[in-house]
């Protein structure tokens, strides 16, 4: 460009900024104000019918496109979490646990902006899709009484939308504010969408059981909480067509939820994936609840959010069901889990810090309470081993015919007035408790990273070995609490043979196999659990020993004598009855084939 060019271009410029300084047409608004209307103004001023393209035109400045600027990341905090926004979007992005870490010691951050991600959208009158993170809201921070707000605003075709944060004081929720405002002539009358994309990534030492314990629950307005199944290795899904109170991702030992204060979402859709290649991801949650559009225009767009422990004190607190994130098993199991397992236990945790000693404190109650039906047990085993000399005189006469064999055995038990079941019946009524706490130690957020004794974490397995190679159905690692339970109950399980004389042939060597396959099943699973079978095993053989010493071999058999003079008459009833029955026709349809292959030879 040369010289005179540039200087016609310099007096061209400065002639139009004097114009537009001097000359441009103002509004007569404008002129008594002396500023710019805000854009609330320039749709009170629109004319009635305006159309939201009329809006638009009116008030240029607030088009539904306000993404200029860089979005900026803001934070709300208290002593138990921290939560981070972005602008675009005026969306949480990242929630750290401030008094949590990872298995592996990392800060633990339930989800962030790399592994999640929230957004709400809706619909215009005339069909345009309007999502939130393509909006760039302006933050205001405050403080009030009960701790820390964020509000979050962005001018939309003439109105605004308005989301406030609140974060109280030494809360796991967050409360959360949705307002449409001035925008009734522009959103369709059709409910808002709100979408969260959780990749859950492993924050605990086993993959395999975090990736399992990730799931999605819901708790329909009109019905049961449900869930997607847990250990499913193939997409999961499912869609609430009525209204939904809350929903949460549950990851193992911490729920990321959202719940309705007001109304409820008017539905839900809910998936999880599962990439079982992929060690980064351990399950992919995609949550889609809709929100009644009335709610938010009318200021009743009231939620919170839960961001903390899956700790069963705490959700009780936060919405109706929500303590069901924490998984305490079904029908009595958890009842038992809930109202005798978790209140001894936290009795015990505010007197004693070890969690090893506490499981070993449960466990002696636990067998004090049960004591009766051990006793029984143990009474029922003594009158089997007085009859065992009888019963081995059935086994010289009639040698072979193990049918006869157990025939007769029936008649011996019937005569002196001994059950066979009566050793097993009381231990079988224990195992509710068992099953009970085989749910409980895996899901119980209270033993997460308690260590005792060489274990590091009581909610998963011990690792006393790390064996340099991985072993089908076993793993790659020896778990010493397994193999001292499985220990003692093969100790236990010789010890009563001797005295069983009901458990005969191949029963006996079958009796052996469950605890080998214990061995295997439960090298993978929580510590605590095998530290209180094998704690439980060693009270019973105190138990057994404390037993005997009140169980007098003379008085039992002179008791039993007496029986058989009182049954010499008496027909076999109840399940002896039944047994014998069943035995004599199975004795009667074997004499039978065995005459039916004589014909044909």
């Amino acid at each position: 460009m040369d010289r005179n060019s540039a200087t016609g271009l310099f007096l061209i410029s400065a002639l139009l900024l004097v114009y537009l300084f001097f000359f441009s047409p103002k509004k007569p608004d404008e002129k008594a104000a002396g500023k710019t209307p805000p854009a609330t103004t320039a749709v009170a001023n629109a004319p009635a019918g305006a159309t939201p393209a009329a809006l638009t035109a009116l008030a240029p400045e607030t088009a539904l496109d306000t993404t200029a600027g860089p979005a900026k990341d803001l934070t709300l905090a208290n002593e138990n979490i921290t939560v981070t926004f972005s602008t675009r979007g005026g969306r949480v992005t990242a929630v750290r646990m401030n008094k949590y870490k990872t298995f592996f010691g990392q800060p633990l951050d339930i989800f962030d902006a790399k592994s999640a991600r929230m957004d709400t959208k809706f619909r215009t009158v005339d069909g345009k899709t309007i999502k939130f993170s393509d909006l760039n809201f302006q933050a205001v921070p405050s403080q009030s009484a009960g701790g820390s707000v964020l509000t979050f605003s962005a001018p939309v075709a003439g109105g605004s939308i308005v989301q406030t944060y609140s974060l109280p004081a030494n809360s796991f929720e967050l409360k959360y504010d949705l307002r449409l405002l001035g925008l009734e002539r522009t959103v369709a009358q059709e409910p808002l969408t709100f979408t969260f994309v959780d990749q859950v990534r492993q924050t605990e030492q086993d993959l395999k059981q975090n990736r399992n314990h990730t799931t999605i629950n819901y708790y329909p307005a009109a019905g049961d909480q449900g869930s997607l199944s847990e250990a499913s290795e193939t997409p999961e899904e499912y869609k609430a067509i009525g209204p939904v109170k809350w929903a949460a991702h549950k990851h193992d030992f911490f729920v990321a939820g959202l719940i309705a204060d007001q109304q409820p979402f008017a539905g839900g859709a809910f998936n999880a994936n599962v990439n079982l290649g992929d060690s980064t991801t351990i399950k992919t949650l995609s949550s889609t609840l809709t929100i009644p559009v009335a709610e938010v225009e009318q200021g009743r767009g009231q939620y919170r959010f839960y961001f903390g422990p899956n700790a069963f004190n705490v959700l009780k607190a936060v919405a109706p069901e929500f303590d069901r994130n924490v998984f305490l098993g079904y029908g009595p199991l958890r009842w038992i889990n809930r109202f005798i397992v978790l209140p001894v236990f936290h009795f015990l945790e505010q007197f004693i810090s070890s969690y090893g000693v506490i499981i070993a404190l449960l466990v002696l109650l636990i067998k004090l309470v049960t004591w009766p039906l051990t006793y029984k047990s143990y009474e029922s085993q003594a009158r089997m081993k007085v009859l065992k000399p009888e019963i081995d005189a059935l086994k010289e006469k009639y040698g072979d015919d193990a049918t006869k064999v157990q025939q007769e055995t029936m008649k011996l038990y019937q005569e002196f007035g001994v059950s066979p079941l009566g050793g097993c019946i009381p231990t079988l009524l224990t195992l509710p408790i068992l099953f009970a706490l085989f749910q409980f130690f895996p899901n119980a957020i209270e033993l997460r990273q308690e260590s005792f004794l060489w274990a590091k974490d009581l909610s998963s397995y011990d690792v006393f070995i790390k064996l340099p190679f991985y072993v089908k159905w076993y793993g790659d690692h020896v778990s010493m609490f397994t193999l001292m339970m499985t220990a003692s109950t093969l100790l236990m399980t010789w010890q009563s043979n001797q005295t069983n004389t009901a458990m005969q042939g191949p029963m006996k060597t079958y009796s052996y196999l469950m605890p080998i396959i214990f061995l295997f099943v439960l090298n993978s699973f929580a510590a605590g659990l095998t530290w209180y079978y094998f704690v439980s095993n060693v009270i019973t053989f105190a138990q057994q020993a404390a037993t005997k010493a009140f169980v007098d071999d003379t008085k039992i058999r002179a008791q039993l004598d007496a029986n058989k003079i009182k049954n010499k008459d008496k027909k076999p009833g109840g399940i002896q009855g039944r047994i014998a029955e069943a035995m004599k026709a199975a004795q009667e349809r074997e004499a039978q084939a065995k005459a039916q292959a004589r014909k044909k030879s």
